[in-house]
């Protein structure tokens, strides 16, 4: 039975993996790939299929526990975004030389942009330095169309498959046709080799040779080269793959040009057709490579003349929308510029914490109990805390604890008071990446804050659980792992927990962490900031709010606490408010009464009594 529903990419990718034998699904949430976990946990609970899902602590180990499952025969499946697929770079790239039995698929979704990432880099350039194929669907369809390919393609040559959606496939709708599950029962059986399962140096060039010729064979699958729109019958042709095949073909129609030049459609970028690239090189004279975000089908179309991104006539940065595209089809064809550029956009309202936000409170004692520290935070919604000065690098997933204790040590060297470093993790981030960091900073002596923002969910990409909630990703109980425990079991001696809505207690617990840091025993001192996010259904926040006639207007909670329920109402001059006072949004404040500690003048307080 076939039935068309309207789905987004990622709940066709995960539609996918459901119907077509997939075992195990693992994944740690990033946008834009967040969404396709929730939906194999949905589709398989509406479709009775029985199978292992998990949010793993990290990419790292989401991989190697799918890759064992393959192991066994049975298919498993892994879900990231870009950044991600660098956390499990080390297994990836192994289990190309290895293999597998089961077929083994790895989702990795880019983000061309970037909008919601650290770097636009590209999963295609990853899967051709680890030698394995890459599938890039061009719509949702495709994107679930490509999942049976992939678990076949993975089976037949043992290879793990990436299939490489990008932003605006994974957010897009279309009506994606979807089946009952294909019944695929297979009985675990896992069957020893030492000299491939946990091959030494000694095995590795024979591996390696088989990885090659491995390669070479799926370059030649006929189902997987690409695919020519047009009759052939021009020497000009333009190669493209992905959303940018997409946009394409829409814009050729759309200007006239479809008789121009040939279409090819890459499906498979890597590893490319042999003799696809020596029939475009004796077929066409010129050849235009649209693709992003790297040179990956353009660097394999060795020993021709080409143009694209490394000739500049295809930029080498940002996402390739459709007017991007269509100037640079206009550049090729020799046709004048269009008098429709789009126009830069206005930068609009700074993204900002939610109205109620535990970690605004947390970062507001911080900046005023220590105005002059150094602030290393990290990866997730608290990065927001930059905008009221108390973030002052963000690198990657655990990156601040080690930062802080490269701050520390840099400090100390000099022999100085070092400042007072106080670095901020959320509780998701620090299970993903910040354990090792802290055992590394304890042992090595190192003396800063950290607080760990615990908010019991991951909040930035869409509240999946943690560890420490105590529930698996399909809703049913875990055993928990506490925070608490993880910190005293990586060394560290001074250990609170606190509410960071108690905005007094809380800088009460930071001057004493200090203290430590800088006594004769101290080293990293560590602080829980334990609040349930306000976004959570059951949270309740119980005060209301109200602006007294002793505010004068001085935007101190504006510019230095930045609640989107505070608005400033009354004149600008030069960009400076004059003449005005703050209001409260009844529709957007929370009650959490955070904002009556913030105003100089003790103009804000609840009306029905509270903290004070």
């Amino acid at each position: 039975m076939k039935a068309e529903r309207m789905l987004m990419g990622n709940e066709a990718i995960g539609r996918g993996l459901v119907e077509n034998g997939c075992s195990l699904a693992a994944s740690y949430p990033g946008t834009p790939a967040s969404e396709i976990l929730s939906s194999v946990v949905a589709f398989a609970k509406e479709l009775g299929v029985s199978m292992h899902t998990e949010w793993s602590v990290n990419e790292k180990t989401a991989v190697e526990v799918a890759l064992a499952h393959s192991y066994t025969g049975k298919r498993a499946a892994v879900a990231m975004k870009q950044v991600g697929l660098n956390v499990a770079a080390d297994p990836v790239t192994r289990a190309a030389y290895l293999g597998v039995k089961g077929g083994f698929v790895i989702i990795a979704a880019d983000d061309p942009g970037p909008h919601s990432s650290q770097t636009e880099q590209d999963s295609r350039f990853f899967a051709h330095f680890a030698k394995i194929p890459v599938l890039d669907p061009s719509n949702p369809r495709e994107a679930k169309e490509m999942v049976p390919l992939a678990f076949d393609l993975s089976e037949k040559y043992e290879i793990p498959v990436m299939i490489r959606p990008t932003t605006r496939i994974c957010h897009s709708r279309q009506n994606v046709e979807c089946s009952l599950p294909i019944g695929l029962v297979r009985r675990a059986r896992f069957e020893k080799d030492p000299t491939r399962w946990s091959a030494t140096p000694q095995f590795l060039y024979r591996l390696h040779e088989k990885l090659n010729g491995k390669i070479r064979d799926i370059s030649g699958e006929e189902g997987l080269l690409p695919v020519r729109h047009g009759d052939g019958g021009t020497a000009t042709c333009i190669i493209s793959s992905g959303i940018a095949f997409a946009h394409t073909f829409e814009l050729l129609e759309d200007m006239g040009l479809t008789g121009s030049a040939d279409l090819f459609q890459v499906l498979m970028p890597y590893p490319l057709s042999r003799a696809f690239v020596d029939r475009i090189g004796e077929n066409y004279r010129r050849v235009l490579v649209i693709e992003e975000t790297y040179p990956v089908i353009e660097m394999q179309l060795t020993g021709l003349s080409v143009e694209g991104r490394r000739s500049g006539l295809i930029p080498s940065q940002g996402e390739l929308t459709p007017e991007v595209i269509e100037e640079s089809l206009r550049s090729f064809f020799g046709l004048t510029a269009s008098d429709d550029v789009p126009q830069a956009q206005g930068q609009g309202k700074r993204p900002s914490l939610c109205p109620g936000c535990s970690h605004r409170a947390a970062f507001y004692a911080i900046r005023n109990t220590f105005p002059k520290g150094i602030f290393p935070s990290d990866i997730g919604c608290y990065t927001l805390g930059m905008n009221m000065g108390a973030v002052d690098t963000c690198h990657c997933m655990g990156a601040c604890i080690s930062q802080g204790a490269g701050f520390y040590h840099a400090y100390a060297e000099d022999g100085d008071d070092f400042p007072s470093i106080v670095v901020t993790i959320g509780d998701s981030t620090f299970f993903h990446a910040g354990i090792p960091a802290l055992v590394n900073a304890v042992f090595q002596k190192a003396r800063f804050i950290l607080v760990i923002l615990d908010n019991a969910t991951t909040a930035m990409t869409g509240h999946q659980p943690t560890p420490q909630t105590g529930f698996t990703a399909d809703g049913t109980p875990g055993n928990p792992v506490l925070i608490p425990d993880l910190v005293r079991a990586c060394g560290v001696r001074f250990l609170r927990e606190h509410d960071p809505y108690d905005v007094h207690g809380f800088i009460s617990c930071l001057k004493e962490a200090d203290a430590y840091t800088r006594g004769h025993a101290g080293g990293v001192a560590v602080i829980i900031a334990k609040r349930p996010c306000i976004m959570q259904e059951k949270v309740e926040a119980p005060l209301r709010m109200a602006v007294t006639d002793a505010c004068n207007g001085c935007g101190t909670c504006i510019e230095f606490f930045e609640c989107p329920a505070l608005i400033y109402e009354g004149t600008a001059v030069k960009g400076k408010r004059k003449k005005g006072r703050v209001s409260i949004d009844r529709n957007t404040c929370t009650g959490c009464g955070i904002c009556q500690y913030v105003c100089p003048k003790k103009a804000i307080i609840p009306e029905n009594g509270g903290r004070i």
